[in-house]
């Protein structure tokens, strides 16, 4: 066997692990939860299937450029910090498998190439809600981390500004009031849905983020009783919020019945966690918090498809 044979599989490892390190970057976990939140947004906006399958293929392709250019910007803004952090030191920055000037590189690209083509594919107003997010995330949210346990509220708007997204890309100008007041209702879900689950991860790593200098709500209050009053109170918001839409969407008892039994379901695990503040009932509540918002936003979708509003 020749060595040119020997090398062969080896560079196509490389390219793949390299490949792999890249996709790192983009926190595919994230991202896909942010691309379904996207779409779900996008199908109820137009009640059911949008009229043009292919505007919302642009919606989600143009999307996921934005949100992987402020995932690798974000990590490279904390690479410091991430090197400090067990669970975060194995990135390909702090590991030193990329390099910054790959990733900053990375980030630009992705980034302008995702809001030039939300602009001319999608629209103006996607394009810009889709800048803000970005901004907002990596300009905002990363640098307040160091600095104040504010930064929680600023990323839980950045998370649900997809939501707006998705239905500025599908509604027309002469939306009704009811439309927006739906809109607003989903961002809202979005939004207070991240507060039980940062606190719960913020709870869990609490040493870390202390260690890296993060100000996170549990190293600013070690006792933990303000992340747990935060998780219970934006859980039990969600319990009347969550079953608005069986009203809005015309949904009927089933997606109300289940809408219920999960917001009751996460809020359970809340105020467990606020009263023990201990690492399992954190961790409950993060497993609740990880089946709520994909459930609650699959049956959303499939809401307008069984009862399309007339």
């Amino acid at each position: 066997m020749s060595i040119s044979t020997l090398t062969y599989p080896r560079r196509r490892t490389a390219v793949w692990a390299r490949a792999a390190d890249y996709l790192e970057l983009t926190k595919p976990r994230i991202a896909a939860l942010e691309l379904l939140t996207v779409a779900v947004a996008a199908c109820v906006a137009s009640a059911g299937l949008p009229a043009e399958p292919l505007r919302i293929l642009h919606l989600l392709l143009g999307t996921a450029l934005v949100a992987a250019s402020a995932s690798a910007l974000n990590q490279w803004l904390e690479r410091r910090t991430d090197a400090l952090m067990p669970r975060t030191a194995t990135r390909p920055l702090p590991a030193g498998r990329l390099s910054e000037r790959e990733v900053i590189l990375f980030g630009a690209l992705s980034g302008v190439a995702g809001v030039v083509y939300l602009s001319v594919c999608v629209g103006p107003l996607t394009a810009a809600l889709g800048a803000l997010t970005w901004v907002l995330y990596v300009a905002v949210y990363t640098p307040m981390k160091t600095r104040t346990s504010a930064n929680t509220f600023v990323g839980a708007v950045a998370g649900a500004i997809p939501v707006l997204m998705g239905f500025s890309a599908v509604m027309s100008q002469d939306a009704t009031s009811a439309d927006l007041l739906l809109a607003a209702t989903l961002f809202l879900l979005v939004f207070l849905w991240q507060f039980p689950h940062f606190m719960a991860i913020a709870w869990l790593y609490r040493d870390h983020y202390a260690a890296a200098g993060m100000k996170m709500l549990p190293v600013v209050d070690p006792s933990g009783r303000r992340a747990g009053a935060q998780a219970v109170a934006a859980a039990l918001v969600l319990v009347p919020l969550s079953v608005l839409p069986s009203v809005l969407m015309k949904a009927g008892v089933v997606y109300f019945a289940l809408a219920l039994m999960l917001s009751l379901g996460q809020l359970c695990c809340a105020a467990v966690f606020a009263l023990k503040l201990d690492d399992r009932s954190a961790r409950w509540l993060l497993r609740a918090s990880l089946v709520y918002l994909p459930t609650l936003l699959a049956l959303l979708l499939l809401v307008p498809l069984v009862y399309p509003r007339l």
